[in-house]
């Protein structure tokens, strides 16, 4: 079994999808972030830098294993179950270049624009909101002529896809219109089409979805 720490983020929402698509047995802790649960003793033991998702797989490689960091969880899943993850090197190099845009930067650049939304100061929000709003549309622009003559990220559909997909998924949050990426808008209704994917999207990572 392996144990989902997560809340509906992103970063969270990329792991259930992962799970569910990879058909591996898992249950949900749910940590609520807005509550600041992220900082106790107990998540601090599976999550050192206090962030969500994390997991806990009973079955590791070497007996129980904790793992932090989405595209780290991404990366082990794929290998554990060989699913989403190519065997070549050549090809796993396409998927890992691609994950790291997603972590490393089409991720943390939107994350910005939620938080500059967030403030209620003009003053203080233009600059900020403006200038990481310009980013993460360069962004999907980079995502959009990669996908033109490709259907994936890379040459079969991948934990890179699925990480890039928690992200898009906010496309409204993020205040871009898919109609102008419509490559991005083509690939994101396939995605969301899949069985897999609409399982884990409708996974409860809120307490007032959980079913009681």
């Amino acid at each position: 079994m392996i144990h989902l720490h997560a809340y509906d983020t992103p970063n969270g929402r990329k792991i259930s999808v992962a799970l569910e698509e990879m058909q591996l047995p898992y249950d949900v802790t749910i940590v609520d972030i807005g509550k600041g649960e992220q900082f106790s003793d107990e998540f601090l033991r599976i999550s050192p830098n206090n962030k969500i998702p994390a997991i806990v797989d009973d079955a590791g490689p070497e007996g129980e294993l904790s793992i932090f960091e989405s595209g780290a969880i991404l990366v082990y899943l794929g290998q554990k179950t060989g699913k989403f993850w190519p065997a070549s090197i050549a090809e796993q190099a396409e998927v890992m270049q691609w994950l790291m845009f997603q972590v490393g930067g089409f991720g943390p650049i939107p994350g910005q624009v939620h938080h500059f939304l967030g403030l209620a100061n003009e003053e203080e929000r233009r600059y900020g909101l403006a200038r990481f709003q310009s980013e993460t549309r360069r962004l999907y622009g980079v995502m959009d002529r990669h996908l033109e003559d490709r259907r994936y990220f890379a040459r079969d559909i991948s934990i890179a896809d699925f990480a890039i997909l928690g992200w898009v998924w906010r496309h409204a949050r993020h205040q871009v219109d898919l109609a102008d990426f419509p490559a991005v808008a083509r690939w994101y209704e396939e995605m969301m089409a899949r069985p897999g994917v609409t399982r884990g999207f409708q996974v409860a990572l809120r307490r007032n979805e959980a079913k009681a």
